[in-house]
């Protein structure tokens, strides 16, 4: 799966905002996401960032 910095995820799952969209602000085996809504910042492993991806939006929003 093709994740870089800047791109936009939409999980299947929402932050406790009710927000599905997080902007990716690191890649490796950890993701930075921060959350579009409120701009909360989270570390997640890669394989549960990979199950929970919706969809890509590739570059910014």
């Amino acid at each position: 799966m093709k994740v870089d910095v800047g791109d936009t995820l939409r999980l299947k799952k929402p932050h406790p905002c009710g927000e599905h969209l997080f902007k990716v602000l690191r890649v490796g085996m950890d993701f930075k996401i921060k959350c579009v809504k409120c701009g909360r910042e989270v570390m997640v492993p890669r394989a549960k960032i990979e199950k929970n991806i919706k969809e890509i939006i590739h570059g910014d929003l």
